[in-house]
């Protein structure tokens, strides 16, 4: 009664220390956001419980509830309790089960026990999440268990210890001195999202201009207009095409570039500082051009810097690798300032002499991200842009005799194409190195976490629209499961938000132009035919949208080819 009449009057707040420490340090340092959402070291976590507890005791209206398997934070706390202080200590059903009986045998205190409630299929998750939090090295459940680890380092004083100066480093610094980390953006978080779109934000109705970057004059071709794939009526820029006349001149003006090996390296590392900070005009161009939501263009953008990072240290710490010559970099559309990034810098970084050509349609990334190299350092003979056709310039710039080297990301047919014609024409010592497509698979057996095997593939097979090479085209389900998770993935399907790449809701953009969207659509029509599709969400009118689509597989020959969209395919086995 006495109980009851006190909460009457008092609001309960209950104080726990958190949970997924590990998780969230290690997401932080992925992300290569400013800092941490959590104290980067364990005491300062203790610490602070203290000086909660300290506050909630002594404030008024409030019933404290100290949720915590701690005897140090147990103990602090009975020390700051008066003794009509009304409050209580809470533990997880089955554990923390000693220290909780000494204190309520010897200090008569209240202990409230809560445990989960629901089938074995529901609890067995959360079960191994608390089992995982309490085996982590740092946690005391952990440590009072282990014999290796002094009393006195268990029972130590956490305020005693706070100026000892061994913190984690900043996620920008988790490679030094090797490299910087990419600078990254949580646009989940009000603070980074708003950075993130006051920085696009003049770029929203911008119209960039993109031409051959020649070593010299250009001859000049058609210009070709780029719409936003997502609003046809957005105009994004114009690009003036190179002509066969432009791969002729673009081979007689390259040079390898000569400088030493060191100052590669550092105008590589200067490049990159550059896209990172025309972050704004970047992220306004994925998601115009090439249909980038926020979380992908962010992605996208990390790995072009890591990469001119990366390179510029293998230039460093390799300066004696020889010049292959002229090298031709093809990249392609659904990265198209990663791979384009990637491509030229390994080139670069050993002294060639690149000639790229951008994806046909997103030109105008490669152009803003190929201004940036050359305001970097890079010499304008060392790397010469010829946007225009893979038939026409793409099929010159590989089958030129003064070829050293082919880098190409794209088809399996377009590389078997270059493959022939470099056999053909270049230099038989010229390499050519090819990324190409396939058709990646995951496998759900009983054993899995069912809420954990759906979010990772609905992120694999719907995340940048499906259009990429590592998109999941097929799951393979054990038969005893097939019913739940493919319940739990038509569910999960129905919560994704397709619309404007621009809007941070958005989960799925749209594909790259509207011939892929008539191409994916006439599969899943095929398919609609044949009874095939399990779930089918809603798509934008407008725009080169795609719906996501689930597809049941009947047989090997349903997968003669990879659907380049938002299309996965179910397939079920037996144990």
């Amino acid at each position: 009664d006495a109980l009851a009449q006190t909460l009457d009057r008092h609001i309960m707040v209950r104080l726990v220390k958190g949970a997924y420490w590990d998780t969230e340090i290690k997401r932080a340092q992925v992300d290569g956001v400013r800092g941490y959402p959590v104290f980067s070291q364990k005491r300062l976590t203790d610490m602070a419980y203290i000086c909660c507890a300290r506050r909630l005791l002594t404030a008024p209206r409030i019933y404290p509830q100290f949720a915590t398997h701690n005897a140090h934070s147990i103990a602090s706390i009975l020390e700051m309790a008066g003794p009509d202080q009304p409050f209580e200590f809470q533990r997880l059903h089955g554990m923390g089960e000693d220290v909780h009986d000494a204190v309520l045998k010897q200090e008569g205190t209240r202990c409230r026990i809560y445990a989960p409630v629901g089938a074995h299929k529901d609890l067995l998750a959360y079960l191994v999440r608390r089992l995982l939090e309490n085996g982590a090295n740092s946690s005391f459940v952990n440590q009072i268990t282990d014999a290796d680890v002094p009393v006195e380092d268990v029972v130590a004083d956490p305020f005693a210890a706070r100026n000892d100066g061994a913190a984690l480093v900043r996620p920008a610094d988790i490679f030094a001195p090797i490299r910087r980390n990419a600078q990254g953006w949580d646009v989940r978080d009000p603070q980074d999202a708003e950075r993130f779109e006051r920085a696009r934000a003049p770029f929203k109705t911008h119209q960039w201009h993109a031409a051959p970057l020649l070593s010299g004059e250009d001859t000049g071709g058609d210009t070709v207009q780029l719409f936003n794939p997502a609003d046809p009526a957005d105009l994004v820029g114009i690009c003036r095409d190179a002509v066969p006349a432009d791969v002729d001149l673009a081979f007689e003006g390259a040079k390898i570039w000569s400088a030493d090996a060191s100052v590669r390296a550092q105008i590589l590392r200067r490049a990159s500082d550059l896209y990172e900070e025309n972050h704004g005009a970047f992220f306004a161009l994925l998601a115009r051009e090439a249909g980038k939501t926020a979380l992908d263009a962010v992605a996208e953008l990390r790995e072009a810097v890591d990469f001119l990072r990366y390179y510029a240290n293998e230039a460093q710490q390799h300066p004696d690798r020889a010049a292959r010559g002229i090298v031709t970099c093809i990249s392609p559309w659904n990265f198209p300032l990663a791979i384009y990034t990637g491509q030229i810098a390994a080139a670069l970084a050993a002294g060639n002499a690149v000639l790229a050509k951008p994806a046909e349609p997103a030109p105008l990334i490669a152009h803003v991200a190929s201004q940036l190299l050359h305001q970097a350092g890079v010499p304008r003979s060392a790397l010469q842009v010829l946007p225009g056709a893979g038939g026409e310039i793409g099929a010159r710039l590989v089958s030129d005799p003064r070829v050293a080297g082919v880098c190409f990301t794209g088809s399996t047919q377009t590389a078997q194409s270059i493959n022939r014609a470099m056999a053909a024409q270049a230099d038989p010592a010229a390499p050519l190195i090819a990324e190409t497509g396939g058709l990646n698979a995951m496998i759900v057996d009983s054993t899995a976490l069912p809420e954990q095997a759906v979010r990772d593939i609905v992120a694999s097979a719907f995340q940048s629209a499906g259009q990429r090479c590592s998109a999941l085209r097929i799951v393979y389900v054990q038969e005893d499961v097939a019913d739940t998770i493919t319940e739990m993935l038509c569910g999960a399907m129905a919560e994704l938000q397709m619309g404007q790449p621009w809007d941070f809701a958005c989960d799925v953009g749209p594909v790259i132009t509207q011939q892929a969207q008539r191409d994916i659509n006439a599969y899943i029509a095929a398919a609609q035919r044949g009874g095939r599709v399990i779930k089918q969400l809603r798509a934008p009118a407008q725009g080169h949208f795609v719906r996501p689509t689930l597809v049941r597989v009947n047989g090997i020959e349903d997968l003669s080819h990879e659907v380049f969209g938002p299309v996965l395919h179910l397939a079920t086995f037996k144990a």
